[in-house]
Parts: structure tokens; C-alpha cells; sequence
């Protein structure tokens, strides 16, 4: 309210809404992404540019909650189509064409020049490189050419390629024997008939997998006596989680005698622990999945990591001459990692650096097709996927924010892979050396407040789930929605055909110049993009045009699920 002089004070201008901060609302509330790409695309014929705005495709609610509610939306959609399925989806690749073959023609021609010279001794350092660089441009020219993965293992020159190392396979003697069945080649688990009505069902599962504990907890997740809380476990226990859950697939694949297909997602306890919730297709006996989970770990077997060598002031001083890290009082170089895993295996009473393993508590439920207990889980196992690990559970006491401190703590200086430069701490160079590197500062994902140690994927789709990635699923979105309009949907930019299908980029963002465009990331400053708001404005009137005609198509042939409304 003005004053008596016509005039607001401070206080009443700084409780009025920000106008900017409404139009990301208004932006947001209309499925419109509130921070847009402004690309570049110029026609290489008439020259003419013109500026398009592409969604960012975020995933997190806190960057863009459109893109990240049609995320969401879509893994809802992927999760529903594969859960039930009564027969195998086709999954079969398209046979090569002749340009692949003959790119992977010429490239064992080179590489059989390569391994002649090599077995003879006659061949010289430049004749060697020299085939080098022609097997690497050819392997750019079968990447280029629509093949997916790469033709060797590790996907290098073999010069450069590192020697695997192998370790025991034996299982350890304080887990339990896992029966094993003979394979079928199907995804699709048993079906049932009810002998009173006749009706057959094929139900499916829904399993949730927690960690050990580490510690006597409150209701709020903060441990009753922080000091006798094992955070380095539990610090550990999140950098290696997602290996366990791949070992945990492993043994249900074996015991179930089918190729077990499944859509998880993980997520935090209140604890901090992540869990896995995950939605197989078919069924397993409980006492089996208790099996299965008890049998089931992981162990890591890098160098040890529980003595500070160098800490503070005291850190290794790096050696531009040798490339190496040295000891800052005495000079001498620190082991490399591979020495470090040399000594590990010739230590006869080696232990494993850390062994991960799930706890005792197993949730398992059938779950039968178009039951309400479907839709229930499908929505479960989407609630927070938007969210940071950190933002799950809102943190509302002191103990609850002291928790989260401590295992932060915890987290920096314990090393989250080979390359980790933690490693320096304990006296061991990372894998691959570079300068600069300091204990405690690692710039991997892992360390950050937002991803508690657990640096995996969020979302863990199988292969032959439904036999769609996600590119598939948005397609068909897509697809309705011109469908119902009456929109022929052929593509009037060539750059928009041949997207691989593991890249869900625009295509303005997969090369710099397609067919007869050329797209290019225009620059804030430039003349002809216009401000942010602006561009936000002028995208919630396109969405409400869109929205207004696609009502107006809509008859009762064009149903629509939730899904496809939101697309």
C-alpha cells in the first residue's frame, strides 16, 4: 500500500513479487523451459541465420522443472511399456550396409599389416606410427558411418592399449552358495493359472535393496551417537554401489535361468545410504531374492588407503621433468598406480580395500499388470529421480545437517576411483599423473554435497526392457501429437535425420554443418538474440497456441494418457 505521499517505502516494494521471477513461474507452469539454448542455424544456401531455441533437457527439478517434469514423465513411460510384457521385445540390429563393411574391410587389412610387422621384428618406429594413425582415422570413418561401439575391446591402438589384469574369480567363504540354472534365451519370466477361474496372469516384482548399517539411527536418519557411526564405511559403501547392484543382477540372472530385465532407480534413505528401488520382469521365490542379496558383493581391490602419509603443508611436489610426483622431504618418487597394484598381487595375504555388500532388509512384492499396485510402484520409482541425493529428505534438524557434515567429511579425502587425487594422501600416484593435483580437492561428482559419494546413473534401464530407448519413447510422443493434429511428420532439416540413438541432443548441438545447415551456439551478445525474458515470454504464447490447438483436434478417436498430454 502507498503512504500517505503517494509513495511506497522499502519494505513495501521488496514484498511485491519480482517480475522476472513470475515469468519463470508462468514459463514453468506451462511446460516452457526456463533456460533455453539459442542456437545458430544458417541456411548454406541463401546464407539467411535465423535463432531457435532448443530446450536445455535438464533432469533436475531445481535447474529447469519443465524439462525435468518431461523427463520424468518419459522414464514413467519407458518403465510402464517394458514392466509386463508377455513376449520378448525385438531388439535386433539392422544388418551393415555396404560402407560399414567395407570400412571394417580396410580396417583388417591395416590391422593385420600392423601385427605382421610387429611379429617380425622388421618394422620401425615410423612405419608403426604411420599404421597407427591409419587405424585410428579409420576408426573415426566407422564411427562416422552409423556403427555403434568400437571393433577392439578397449577401443585403442594396440600400442597404446593397457594389459588387463585378472584377479581370482573364487567366491569368498563367509557368503552362501547361489544355485544356478540353466539359461533360457527369453526375457519373460512364468506365467499363472488360477485353476478356479481359468484367468492366466504373469506377475512381475518390485524389490527394494538397502545397505548395512552402520549405526543405531533416529526417526530423522542422524545417528544416536555420531562416534560409534562408521562413516568411512558408509562413505565407501556409496562410492562402490553401483558395482554391487550390477553384481546383484549378475547372481538373479543366473538363478532365475532367464535374461531378468528391470527398470531401478536409487535414491537416499533418510539416513544418506542409497537404496535401490527396481522393477523386474517376472518372479523370483523371496527366499531366493534373500539369497541372492546376501550372496551378493563386491569387492575393490585397490591399494589400501588407511594411513595418512601426507597431509596440510606436507603434500607431494610434482616434477615437471619426469611427469611423477615426489616426496617433498626426501625426493624420491612416489609409487605409480600400476606398481601399487603390482605389490598388491604379489602379497599373498592381500585384503581387498573395501568389500560392499547389502543389508538384511529385503522388500519384495508381486505385482500384477493394470493392478493399482503397477501404477503405485511405477510413480514410486519416479518420485524423486528431479532431485539432487542431497535434496531427497528435507534436512530440518541441527543432528540431521551434522550427519550430512560428517559424511561430507568423510567423503573428501577417500579416493572415488584410480585417477582420484586423493591418492596422493596415502603415498600412491593416481592413475595418469597431471600437475596440480591436491588431496581433498577432486573434482569428481562423488565428492560434491549433491551426489553423497554415489556418482552412478540414477536410472538403471536393461537392454531389452522394452526394446525402445528413450529417444524411442519421446519419438512416439511425438509422433501422436502431429497424428492429431493431421502434421505429415517428415523432417524439412536434414540435419535432423540419422540422430544415433544413444545421443538425445538436438541436432544442432551433434556437428557444426548437416545437409544444408549449419547450426552453430549463438553468443548472449549477439544483436539478434533477444533477452532471456523475452524469449520466455514469447514461448509460453507459442505453447498456449500449441496447447489451444491440439484441444481443438482433439476427438474421441485421439485419447490421450497423462503421458502423452504432458509431451
Amino acid at each position: 500500500m502507498p503512504t500517505l505521499t503517494g509513495k511506497s517505502t522499502r519494505a513495501e516494494r521488496l514484498a511485491q513479487p519480482l517480475a522476472r521471477e513470475v515469468a519463470e513461474q508462468v514459463a514453468a507452469d506451462h511446460g516452457v523451459c526456463i533456460r533455453p539454448v539459442s542456437l545458430r542455424r544458417t541456411d548454406l544456401a541463401t546464407g539467411a541465420s535465423e535463432i531457435v531455441d532448443v530446450p536445455c533437457g535438464s533432469t533436475l527439478e531445481s535447474r529447469c522443472p519443465a524439462c525435468a517434469k518431461r523427463k520424468r514423465s518419459l522414464r514413467r513411460s519407458q518403465c510402464e511399456e517394458g514392466w509386463h510384457l508377455a513376449e520378448d521385445p525385438v531388439v535386433d540390429p539392422d544388418p551393415p550396409t555396404k560402407v560399414q563393411r567395407g570400412w571394417v574391410e580396410q580396417r583388417a587389412m591395416v590391422t593385420a599389416e600392423r601385427e605382421r610387422l610387429t611379429a617380425s621384428g622388421d618394422a620401425s618406429d615410423e612405419d608403426l606410427t604411420r599404421l597407427d594413425a591409419a587405424i585410428s582415422d579409420l576408426d573415426e570413418e566407422i564411427t562416422a558411418s552409423g556403427l555403434r561401439g568400437s571393433i577392439t575391446r578397449s577401443g585403442s591402438s594396440p600400442s597404446g592399449s593397457r594389459p588387463r589384469r585378472v584377479r581370482s574369480t573364487r567366491r569368498r567363504q563367509d557368503v552362501p552358495e547361489l544355485p544356478k540354472r540353466a539359461m533360457r534365451r527369453t526375457t519373460v519370466g512364468r506365467s499363472y493359472t488360477d485353476p478356479a477361474t481359468g484367468r492366466t496372469f504373469r506377475p512381475s516384482l518390485f524389490l527394494t535393496l538397502t545397505l548395512d548399517s552402520y549405526g543405531r539411527v533416529r526417526s530423522d536418519g542422524a545417528p544416536v551417537d555420531p562416534a560409534a557411526y562408521d562413516y568411512r564405511r558408509a562413505a565407501r559403501d556409496a562410492l562402490h554401489f553401483s558395482k554391487l547392484v550390477d553384481r546383484f543382477v549378475q547372481n538373479l540372472r543366473r538363478v532365475a535361468g532367464f535374461d531378468v530385465q528391470y527398470f531401478a532407480s536409487v535414491e537416499p534413505q533418510r539416513r544418506l545410504a542409497p537404496h535401490l528401488h527396481m522393477a523386474t520382469r517376472g518372479t523370483l521365490p523371496r527366499a531366493e531374492l534373500r539369497q541372492i542379496a546376501a550372496a551378493t558383493y563386491h569387492q575393490v581391490w585397490w591399494p589400501p588407503a588407511d594411513t595418512v602419509r601426507f597431509e596440510g603443508g606436507h603434500l607431494p611436489v610434482w616434477d615437471e621433468d619426469t611427469g611423477t610426483y615426489l616426496d617433498p622431504a626426501t625426493g624420491a618418487l612416489l609409487p605409480t598406480w600400476d606398481e601399487a597394484l603390482d605389490a598388491l598381487d604379489e602379497d599373498p595375504n592381500a585384503q581387498p580395500h573395501h568389500v560392499a555388500r547389502f543389508g538384511r532388509q529385503l522388500d519384495a512384492k508381486g505385482v500384477v499388470a493394470g493392478s493399482a499396485d503397477a501404477d503405485r510402484c511405477v510413480r514410486y520409482l519416479a518420485k524423486y529421480l528431479t532431485k539432487d541425493l542431497a535434496d531427497c529428505h528435507e534436512v530440518e534438524t541441527v543432528s540431521q545437517e551434522q550427519h550430512v557434515d560428517r559424511l561430507l567429511d568423510a567423503l573428501r579425502f577417500e579416493p572415488c576411483s584410480p585417477r582420484c587425487a586423493n591418492w596422493l594422501r596415502y603415498g600412491i600416484q593416481p592413475q595418469d599423473p597431471k600437475a596440480g593435483l591436491r588431496p581433498g580437492f577432486c573434482r569428481s561428482k562423488a565428492h560434491r554435497r549433491e551426489h553423497l559419494g554415489y556418482a552412478g546413473r540414477r536410472v538403471l534401464v536393461s537392454r531389452k526392457w522394452s526394446g525402445k530407448t528413450l529417444a524411442d519413447h519421446k519419438a512416439d510422443r511425438l509422433a501422436w501429437v502431429l497424428d492429431t493434429l493431421g502434421i505429415n511428420a517428415v523432417s524439412t532439416d536434414p540435419a535432423d535425420e540419422g540422430q544415433g540413438e544413444g545421443d538425445h541432443r538436438p541436432p544442432a548441438l551433434l556437428s557444426t554443418a548437416r545437409g544444408s545447415f549449419a547450426w552453430e551456439l549463438a553468443r548472449p551478445t549477439d544483436p539478434d538474440v533477444a533477452p532471456r525474458e523475452r524469449r520466455l515470454l514469447r514461448a509460453v504464447g507459442e505453447s498456449l497456441k500449441r496447447r489451444a490447438q491440439l484441444n481443438a483436434a482433439r476427438t474421441p478417436d485421439h485419447s490421450a494418457t497423462p503421458e502423452q498430454e504432458a509431451a
